[in-house]
């Protein structure tokens, strides 16, 4: 009987399938890819009134390794201001409930008349023999087995190499671990959970990190976790750096490469010293005056004795040539961009070994020569590109519209061709500030971002924004947003690899960051010739 029904499906990783999705035709043909690259799919599922357990099999064979993640819903209230229709991925289904989190287990609850789905990631191993084989897929409802559908993989001969002189970094937020797994600053228990969430970032092709040396002054006053002590004596201070070395060793164990050291003047215009501890915070007892100078004596004092020790350190643990520096975060407008310059011209007598990079999107800073290493909001960044400064690039709540973004309503699509825009576009970095910002706007109350994913800022901020990665019970929740950037990240290495001149043909429907294909079918067939040159083919 109809009422009985059970559909299933295989789909490609390029859309959502929301809890009212139809059953549609398989539109996944065949997965393609490198030894040593990453793929996914998704399988769906609707039933009708029926109800149940339902479990996902897959037998994979030598060489390949599955993992079959439960796809969750969370709250869309609002669709993304400022942007047309056709670029937000809906079908209707939005406001509503959106897929994103990916939750482990290959076994999902489902009610009757509903749509459900697995996340299925699929690990080419170095090793892996190249050639077509078929991926078999057995579904179960209540035990009983209901179905079983096979996706074809296609393995390519050649080996794609880790992405190289290419920084990624999404600004991770250790006080959001601290207060969601309710931990004492820097006990044993953070660290363990810190290791798996630094193992998340490295395995998603993210390879910079951001280095807690003091409390990062952003987005408000946050939870004290400075990792360096520092302690008076007389007029001197007395520096500590062993969690500072814990962290970069955790860093690096887990892949790391590249390091981002805490912004040295307040946010958005530099106007004054940033919070610094007593010891390491946790008695709450500054060193300073929140309203100290950013170039006043007092402050002035301590970097002069901070510098050399961070230099001296650096160099100690071989970190000079992978280190990034901050001034501080956005900065933009005249008044600023006076305060930036005392800022700059202390620091270059203190420490002219320092370079500094930081999110702005004021030409003026790059053209004075105040920031080495400008980092413009993407519809920027051909402005910078085009006068000639080394720029990496960024997005957060903004640029909306026909701008590549990864919102909760995105399409996958243009999160996909986020390594390829980047790429052709010739940015020499890329950054996000929302790793795992679990709290709303502004504050150090946290949310609950399965319920919550704007951090209680729309219309200002966007759903999705604040972070890619949930909280789990004892470390990482993925994110489909969260896996599609990482599959984007691993085009921009096979682009390397092809050693394909940004210029070339290949890309020449690419023109910004706002006008560049959305097809599934264009980004399949770039892919397979890039495959095809990387195997000799």
């Amino acid at each position: 009987m109809m009422e009985d029904r059970f559909d299933a499906w295989l789909a490609t990783s390029l859309y959502r399938i929301y809890p009212q999705s139809p059953s549609p035709a398989d539109d996944l043909t065949c997965l393609e890819g490198a030894r040593s690259e990453r793929l996914s799919f998704q399988i769906g599922c609707r039933t009708g009134a029926v109800s149940g357990s339902l479990k996902a099999e897959i037998d994979a064979g030598e060489g390949i390794l599955v993992t079959v993640r439960r796809i969750a819903f969370v709250p869309l209230p609002h669709t993304t201001p400022d942007t047309p229709a056709e670029e937000l991925e809906n079908g209707g289904f939005v406001p509503g409930m959106v897929p994103d989190p990916l939750l482990p287990g290959d076994e999902i609850s489902i009610g009757c008349f509903e749509t459900a789905a697995f996340w299925v990631t699929v690990r080419i191993t170095p090793e892996a023999q190249a050639g077509r084989r078929k991926l078999g897929i057995r579904l179960s409802l209540n035990g009983e087995t209901m179905t079983r559908l096979e996706a074809e993989l296609k393995v390519y001969p050649g080996l794609l190499p880790q992405r190289q002189n290419f920084p990624v970094t999404n600004w991770f937020y250790a006080d959001a671990l601290l207060d969601w797994y309710g931990l004492q600053t820097f006990e044993d228990k953070f660290w363990d959970i810190l290791r798996r969430y630094m193992a998340d970032l490295s395995e998603h092709g993210q390879d910079t990190i951001y280095v807690p040396v003091f409390t990062p002054p952003l987005d408000g006053i946050k939870r004290p976790t400075q990792l360096l002590q520092v302690n008076r004596s007389g007029s001197d201070y007395v520096f500590d750096w062993s969690l500072v070395k814990r962290w970069v060793d955790t860093a690096r164990a887990c892949g790391i490469k590249y390091f981002e050291w805490t912004h040295l003047f307040t946010q958005w215009g530099a106007a004054n010293a940033i919070r610094i501890y007593e010891g390491h915070g946790l008695e709450g007892r500054l060193l300073w005056s929140p309203d100290t100078g950013a170039v006043s004596d007092i402050y002035r004092g301590f970097l002069s004795q901070y510098l050399p020790q961070l230099h001296a350190f650096l160099d100690k643990e071989n970190l000079l040539e992978t280190s990034f520096f901050h001034l501080s975060d956005e900065p933009h407008g005249e008044e600023h961009l006076v305060n930036y310059r005392a800022a700059r011209d202390m620091l270059r007598e203190l420490a002219p070994w320092m370079q500094i990079m930081d999110a702005l999107s004021d030409i003026s800073f790059a053209r004075e020569g105040l920031t080495d290493i400008p980092i413009p909001v993407i519809n920027n960044a051909p402005e910078f590109m085009a006068e000639g400064f080394p720029a990496w690039a960024y997005f957060c709540c903004c640029p909306r519209g026909k701008y590549l973004n990864r919102f909760m309503d995105t399409p996958l699509i243009k999160i996909k061709m986020t390594g390829w825009l980047l790429y052709r576009n010739k940015a020499k970095g890329f950054l996000h500030w929302g790793a795992n910002y679990w709290y709303r706007g502004g504050t150090g109350d946290l949310i609950d971002p399965f319920h919550v994913t704007d951090a209680g800022r729309w219309p200002d901020w966007t759903y999705g924004d604040p972070f890619v990665i949930y909280p789990g019970t004892d470390g990482p929740v993925d994110s489909i947003r969260w896996e599609i950037f990482a599959e984007s990240l691993q085009d921009y290495a096979l682009l390397q690899i092809c050693n394909i001149d940004p210029e070339d043909t290949l890309l020449q429907d690419i023109h910004d960051y706002a006008d560049f294909p959305r097809d599934a079918e264009w980004l399949s067939r770039q892919r397979r010739y890039l495959l095809e040159r990387l195997s000799g083919e």
